[in-house]
């Protein structure tokens, strides 16, 4: 991590008034600084870190402040707003709900539950066929290795192992944050979970052998499993579930195809569940309605989140019935699980995700977002190293020129600069720069927030 902190004193930064984009005041405005003080005073500071702008508002693509500034969001605020910020049919369903004075419900039963949850099967693949609904990604990722565990004891298995993957992100709760791959993130528990295993993430820069010759996905995964036996596991006795990132959230970097195929053939020959993480990822983030689907494989569980909703706290685990079932009666809940405005909101995004083809849109859009990219890469051959992502998820790796090392400090950089001409980018800490606009952005947008953000790389890198 770079370690860096955006700063918080005003400076005088052009005058933009576009079609999308209106840049009106010092930034960060002058007036807003006192939030930044009430903040850092009354909450905690975890909570900090993020690009100095107060939002006041956000609609469709565009998020405003109220000082006369407005920003492209190729943030979609971090891959929730799928179907647009305050999406008017979103709206208008949790309009209704409040009106109808049902706010919470607890487990007791709603018909907006029942109809969201059969709309959420019917949507979805058919090997899904229940859901388990609750507010946060990092409660879908907790479920999704109880079920695994529960699962594996009903396999036979010896031990309640799990497999997952160096440098992902399952969530912040104790358990998905064992399952996690960044050892400093796990550092606060003290502790190992022995029945937790971590793999190498098969990046495609490190496809090759020590000759250099490179090395097919299904091989590295054999290799990997050889791994986990010299390391005295037995994954067909010892492991209940593999779960995966669709891609490795920091830089949108997916896994090899066959690395996957070798994966999801190897678990269902030994009785270990499969579960994906599309929390990032779903609902047509990446030009499939999941990003599972660019694999060719199918998943017994899969955890959502984010773009479920476009809006409220809700999240999801889906699978077959006979998974979805092991736990007994009341014995999985939670207080929030299936609450009404969220039923609501998640009924009314399937319906526009559907009514407005936005997965296909994604995919259209995709192609524009790519191709920018790699055009602007071709312009930076000595500071972009990658190119990454699919559909309306992308990232570029910003390295040095000298040592062709990770780059984390221009990476940011290039981020205050973006903020200070009107777009907001997803600033990781990281050499990478993300970007995921929502699904429904026009396309005259998407290119202008692409010559933004090349201007921005120009402006910092040949000052």
């Amino acid at each position: 991590m770079s370690g860096f902190s955006f700063s918080r004193i005003p400076v005088k930064v052009p005058k933009i008034q576009t079609k999308y984009r209106k840049i009106s005041t010092a930034l960060p405005v002058p007036e807003s600084l006192q939030i930044f003080d009430d903040l850092d005073k009354f909450e905690s500071r975890s909570m900090h870190g993020q690009m100095p702008i107060v939002w006041d508002h956000a609609v469709d693509f565009q998020v405003s402040d109220t000082y006369g500034n407005t920003w492209i969001d190729f943030s979609s605020t971090i891959f929730v707003a799928n179907a647009g910020h305050a999406n008017p049919e979103i709206c208008e369903a949790l309009k209704k709900t409040i009106d109808q004075k049902l706010l919470h419900s607890y487990t007791y039963y709603t018909e907006i539950r029942r109809d969201y949850i059969k709309k959420l099967i019917e949507f979805t693949p058919s090997q899904f066929e229940k859901a388990f609904l609750l507010s946060s990604g990092t409660e879908a990722t907790e479920c999704a290795l109880k079920l695994m565990r529960l699962q594996g004891k009903v396999n036979g298995k010896q031990k309640p192992g799990i497999v997952s993957f160096e440098e992902s992100m399952h969530g912040r709760t104790l358990g998905s944050q064992m399952m996690g791959g960044t050892a400093a993130a796990r550092e606060w528990i003290g502790y190992e979970d022995p029945n937790i295993h971590r793999l190498p993430f098969p990046y495609p820069w490190k496809m090759k052998d020590e000759s250099g010759r490179q090395v097919s996905g299904e091989a590295r995964f054999l290799s990997h499993i050889e791994q986990l036996k010299q390391k005295g596991i037995n994954p067909e006795t010892d492991i209940c579930g593999f779960i995966l990132e669709s891609y490795i959230g920091w830089g949108a970097v997916f896994f090899p195809v066959d690395y996957v195929q070798a994966l999801v053939s190897y678990a269902h020959k030994h009785d270990i569940i499969v579960t994906f993480d599309e929390i990032q990822a779903g609902f047509g983030r990446t030009g499939t309605l999941f990003a599972y689907q660019h694999y060719g494989i199918e998943p017994d569980l899969i955890c959502c989140g984010k773009g479920i909703s476009s809006s409220l706290p809700l999240s999801a685990v889906l699978g077959t019935r006979k998974i979805m079932d092991l736990p007994d009666i009341g014995s999985m809940s939670s207080t929030h699980s299936a609450n009404p405005l969220c039923c609501a909101a998640g009924l009314a995004n399937i319906e526009f995700i559907e009514s407005h083809s936005l997965v296909d849109e994604s995919k259209r859009k995709g192609k524009i977002l790519i191709e920018g990219l790699k055009a602007i890469r071709k312009k930076f051959p000595d500071r972009i190293s990658e190119v990454l992502g699919k559909g309306l998820v992308a990232a570029i790796l910003i390295i040095d020129p000298k040592t062709r090392l990770p780059d984390p400090l221009t990476a940011s950089l290039i981020c205050e600069k973006a903020m200070h001409k009107g777009l907001i980018l997803v600033h990781t800490g990281r050499e990478s720069i993300k970007m995921g606009p929502p699904l429904t952005i026009p396309d005259e947008a998407l290119i202008e927030g692409l010559e933004v953000l090349e201007e921005s790389i120009q402006e910092i890198v040949k000052p």
